[in-house]
């Protein structure tokens, strides 16, 4: 099977400009192509990545990838389906969100060897020194009013107004592909499906300046099976950056896939192949409760994008979190994230520690009566270890890298006590 026919079969493909001639050209030569990424913020999310591992699977078909860090683009801010208009960010806050999101690409395409490695480049390049004026007249006089007003991302705002900086964006995008293929001979450019309009800019520019053809896939919106969409402008954004979610919290979000939406994202998000995924299909479907393609899916995407360990450890932290066990193996960083809407209280200076006055104190029991009874039958624990002494007072020792205790009421109910 040749590469555009396994995206089709994965459901990456949505839009193509020529399906024949995209067909042909990815099987019988080496193709450069392009995805561009604005820097509106300090990481990318799992939307960015579906179209960063299709850049990895034309790469590992042989094809070039480069890597586009809209450095001037995101200066502007892209109007594309957005109800209103984007704030526009400091020079110095789009460069320095540039050089993380270009740090993060790294990772998944290969800048080293072959042919066909990987180049990272940035329009603020190109855009940099060219004036307002040879703007208009180089690039500028290819676009008509009317060609710019025809594309759906600009009539779904012209109700509600569109400023002049957001309206010019397409032409920008189109330019990026013009000097693309100018410098380096790229035919190709892969984008979200409500790019289409941005991207056909670029062709028309192609075709118009430079007399060439250029080719364009758009892949679809990812959404679960309720129409929800991966991205950070819903509200719901997995960021790829440790640091904003980490691996343990982007193991639980694959855990938890719907059963109807686990076959798709393993078709997208890994790097299994379909006979693979097949068999992985079957398995599921005759016993989902055992959630299998979650769990292979949650493995694999954490993995490649977090590694092997934080993977491993993202296990962990789940196993001891929902399966019982010390909590002291943990740091508090990974409790604080796997309970973040767990019921919490700030224990004072002046707060008695022994165990029945504390579980007063914070809420966790009703009563003095209540407590002992529950410390009495072994329903308290804390930090995971069963505590059934009357007298027991809490000590530095039950401080989790001295911020927080865990206790527990039952099989379930936690509480927090932060220090």
């Amino acid at each position: 099977m040749n590469i555009f026919d396994e995206l089709k079969a994965r459901g990456l493909i949505f839009q193509t400009t020529d399906e024949e001639a995209l067909r042909k050209a990815l099987t019988e030569e080496q193709v450069s192509y392009y995805v561009g990424y604005d820097p509106t913020a300090d990481s990318l999310h799992l939307g960015n990545l579906v179209l960063i591992l299709t850049m990895r699977r034309l790469q590992l078909a042989g094809h070039k990838p480069y890597a586009l860090v809209g450095g001037a683009t995101g200066l502007i801010g892209d109007p594309s389906f957005k109800d209103d208009e984007r704030s526009l960010q400091t020079k110095d806050t789009v460069l320095e969100w540039s050089g993380k999101i270009r740090k993060q690409l790294e990772r998944f395409l290969d800048f080293e060897n072959g042919d066909n490695k990987a180049e990272m480049t940035n329009n603020y390049n190109w855009f940099e020194d060219l004036s307002f004026i040879d703007f208009l007249r180089d690039v500028g006089k290819y676009f008509t009013i009317n060609y710019m007003m025809s594309k759906e991302s600009v009539k779904r705002r012209i109700e509600t107004g569109i400023s002049y900086t957001e309206f010019a964006y397409q032409i920008m995008q189109g330019y990026d592909f013009y000097e693309l293929n100018k410098r380096h001979g790229v035919s190709l450019q892969l984008g979200g499906s409500d790019q289409w309009g941005n991207m056909t800019a670029g062709t028309e520019l192609l075709r118009r300046k430079a007399e060439t053809t250029g080719h364009v896939i758009t892949l679809p919106l990812i959404t679960d099976s309720t129409g929800k969409k991966f991205g950070k402008s819903e509200g719901n954004a997995i960021w790829l950056d440790a640091d904003k979610t980490s691996p343990y919290e982007m193991y639980q979000f694959w855990l938890n896939v719907d059963d109807e939406d686990a076959v798709k994202m393993l078709k997208i998000f890994t790097f299994l192949s379909l006979d693979e995924i097949a068999k992985i299909e079957a398995e599921f479907n005759e016993a989902r409760h055992e959630r299998l393609a979650q769990k292979v899916l949650a493995k694999e995407v954490v993995t490649l994008v977090h590694g092997e360990e934080a993977f491993e450890n993202a296990v962990k932290v789940s196993s001891i979190l929902f399966g019982g066990g010390s909590l002291k193996e943990l740091d508090a960083k990974s409790i604080q994230t796997g309970m973040k809407d767990v019921p919490r209280y700030d224990v004072k200076a002046d707060d008695d520690m022994k165990l029945i006055e504390l579980l007063i104190t914070a809420g966790i029991e009703q009563s003095k009566r209540q407590a002992r009874e529950d410390i009495t039958n072994g329903a308290i624990y804390i930090n995971g270890e069963r505590v059934q002494d009357l007298e027991y007072a809490l000590s530095d020792s039950d401080k989790i890298d001295s911020q927080l205790t865990v206790i527990r009421r039952g099989k379930k109910k936690n509480f927090i006590l932060n220090y």
